[in-house]
């Protein structure tokens, strides 16, 4: 079987998209089928060496300092080579943008549109426009809308499931989470990530990784990890992994608390760097309330690293309070999220 895949996000790109939609095209070309991907292009200075299976699209890179990228419209090389792979089953893992792409070649072949709800879209208006309830209402629409055109859809946990059925969406909703790889992150070195960062082997590790952007409640994260440390030994330390628009904002209310030395920005990680990271925390924190299935969990998990994150969509499926981790309730504050730290 050939199976096409349509992303507006892939690899150098670090993201959660970009890793699940490799992860589950490197499974399925280990079960014997045959994958390509259509992705936007990438700046020569994040160069990445891939496969010939993947087609790139010219394109505006992180358009307003989101984690999509805008095509120009498609080269007819792209259409022809679509052609010449002769795809089964067209897969598209956003509504919009390559999206679109994804179901005009699917229409024009007559082939199977699979759908992948990797995102709650809603949650990430305030890139096109300030932030507006209209907006927010439009991108529910127009992901709903658009599952409705497809096959079937793809949601990456139970809850999201529930969510974008009651919003409307009547297509078959498979619910397959994305992998993890758990020998891999179980094997990452956080003595030397630990050592590359200047960060002492006896220190204690508050740690985060993703993207640093203002869906992912980031300054609410800070604030309860500046409140924590007021009772934690000075030898303890904030490790944030990662980049985006909400970086200086960090390092600026750090900074404020006369607690700079204490964060350690160690910027954007990929391959075995990203297992080593995990294995320098010694607590994962996360207060993202805008997941579909909150990876970074599962592989913080994978690492043995225990975790703290606050109750939400995606987050639920995955943490059980109590059992394997903390799942503070959804309007916890910073002072409740700092206790949960420090206890």
């Amino acid at each position: 079987m050939n199976i096409c895949m349509f992303t507006n996000t892939y690899l150098p790109h670090v993201g959660g998209v970009a890793r699940s939609v490799s992860s589950f095209a490197e499974d399925l070309q280990k079960r014997g089928l045959n994958v390509m991907i259509v992705a936007p292009t990438f700046p020569t200075d994040e160069a990445h060496v891939e496969d010939h299976n993947v087609l790139r699209v010219p394109a505006v890179q992180n358009f307003n300092g989101s984690d999509f990228s805008v095509r120009i419209p498609i080269p007819l090389f792209i259409d022809k080579k679509i052609d010449e792979f002769r795809p089964h089953v067209i897969h598209s893992h956003h509504p919009f943008l390559l999206g679109d792409a994804a179901f005009r070649a699917a229409s024009r072949r007559d082939l199977p549109l699979v759908f992948t709800h990797h995102t709650l879209y809603e949650q990430y208006t305030h890139y096109v426009f300030p932030e507006s309830k209209v907006m927010k209402r439009l991108a529910i629409e127009i992901a709903t809308v658009y599952a409705n055109l497809c096959t079937r859809v793809i949601a990456p946990s139970e809850s999201i499931a529930r969510l974008i059925r009651e919003r409307g969406v009547k297509k078959p909703i498979e619910i397959i989470p994305t992998g993890v790889d758990v020998d891999f992150f179980r094997s990452g070195d956080g003595i030397s990530f630990r050592n590359s960062q200047g960060i002492p082997e006896d220190a204690f590790v508050i740690g985060h990784l993703g993207r640093l952007a203002p869906e992912k409640n980031l300054q609410y994260l800070a604030e309860a990890v500046i409140k924590a440390f007021e009772e934690l030994p000075e030898n303890t330390v904030f490790l944030v992994v990662g980049s985006g628009p909400s970086e200086k904002s960090i390092t600026d209310m750090f900074k404020d608390a006369g607690l700079e030395e204490r964060l350690v920005m160690a910027g954007k990680r990929k391959g075995r760097e990203l297992a080593d990271a995990y294995r320098a925390m010694d607590l994962f924190v996360f207060s993202s309330k805008s997941e579909t299935q909150g990876l970074v969990l599962v592989e913080a998990m994978a690492a043995e690293v225990p975790v703290i994150a606050l109750d939400a969509s995606g987050t639920r499926d995955i943490l059980e309070d109590g059992e394997n981790g903390r799942l503070l309730p959804e309007n916890a504050d910073t002072e409740q999220f700092a206790r949960a730290i420090v206890d």
